[in-house]
């Protein structure tokens, strides 16, 4: 070997030298190699799709940011009729069992979360009524998959299911962050909704705590480390607050049925939201409450009992009220400062509304 040829192979030694002891090169490379490993450590879809008494099909929906009215409606009779929206490219994916001619209950998950966290109460519809769990926009096999962080907009994604049968429009449960999805739906299409249930809802914006690791993880390289459901479900969490402040001056503005499912032991939505809910919720022409002492946040798996019984519960409500307008005396009893109910079955605090 001449002394240019070794030099020259002495330099691209040590070149080669210098870029393995360089610590940022690792750091990219296990970075890029995790990256490529890690969606499926943190994936959150269970990839149910249907099974003997539990279909799946789609509808479209308005796409974010243009105007709700562009959501194309399911007839009465089906969840399966859809049109072509040019400006309405969300396919939103959705679970149903049950009776198609009855109530329908429309179940909104939280974050991360999918259709199929209510398999188990769909399994067990009551023969009057319908049961419709959605994928909302972001999750599951709703399309196209990317975040929407705005709680109207996810409301949006909702009122093509909005049918009514026989006089009845749906009952909305929401759990978790679903809870505040569903009261902007409440709020928005009012005509169209007969009463909403608040399944550990996370509704007070001071309760919200964003971590600074969730900043972190919202931008490259970190968030390659992410699953779609769990990258979006990050972005949620971190607009939450500001969408919640947003939401809390129309928190009055719901004239339906409210009941409020929450458990005393929730440490992912704190029981704290209770009488934040009790306190906006004043326009509403009935509120109750069913406090489930010790329960966790994971109601849908762990509480189907209870919800199935504030179901009926709200579908009996609806009925008594009938088109009786709200008594002034409703309003004036659901003082702010009250004291929040601590029955473990069902504290109604107006009798009448």
């Amino acid at each position: 070997m001449t002394g240019d040829n070794a030099h020259s192979g002495t330099k691209g030694k040590s070149r080669f030298i210098r870029l393995v002891r360089n610590r940022w090169i690792w750091a990219v490379g296990l970075t890029l190699l995790a990256a490529s490993c890690a969606p499926g450590l943190f994936n959150f879809d269970s990839g149910f799709v249907s099974d003997d008494t539990v279909v799946r099909g789609a509808v479209t929906a308005a796409s974010p940011g243009s105007s709700p009215e562009s959501s194309q409606e399911s007839s009465p009779g089906s969840l399966q009729d859809t049109a072509d929206d040019t400006r309405a490219p969300l396919e939103i994916s959705y679970l149903a069992a049950g009776n198609t001619s009855g109530r329908r209950v429309i179940f909104v998950h939280g974050t991360p979360g999918e259709a199929a966290n209510f398999l188990d109460l769909l399994h067990r519809v009551p023969d009057d009524m319908e049961f419709v769990a959605i994928d909302r926009p972001g999750f599951g096999f709703t399309k196209p998959r990317r975040a929407v962080t705005a709680l109207d907009a996810q409301a949006a994604a909702i009122r093509p299911l909005l049918v009514e049968r026989d006089g009845k429009w749906p009952i909305l449960v929401g759990h978790s962050l679903g809870g505040p999805i569903v009261a902007a739906a409440a709020a928005n299409y009012p005509d169209r909704i007969d009463g909403i249930i608040e399944l550990a809802g996370s509704l007070d914006p001071a309760l919200e705590d964003v971590l600074w690791v969730q900043h972190v993880g919202n931008v490259p390289p970190f968030s390659w480390l992410l699953s779609a459901s769990a990258r979006h479900a990050n972005r949620e969490l971190i607009a939450l607050e500001d969408e919640l402040v947003a939401l809390g001056d129309r928190l009055g503005d719901i004239r339906q049925p409210v009941i409020i499912v929450h458990g005393t032991q929730d440490r992912l939505v704190p029981y704290e939201n209770v009488p934040y809910m009790q306190a906006k919720f004043s326009g509403a022409r009935a509120l109750d409450l069913i406090t489930l002492d010790g329960a966790n946040h994971f109601l849908p798996w762990n509480a189907a009992d209870r919800i199935l019984d504030a179901i009926h519960m709200l579908d009996t409500r609806i009925a008594d009220l009938g088109d009786k307008a709200l008594p002034q005396t409703c309003l004036a009893a659901r003082h702010p400062d009250g004291p929040v109910p601590t029955q473990t079955q069902t504290a109604t605090q107006t009798a009448l509304c």
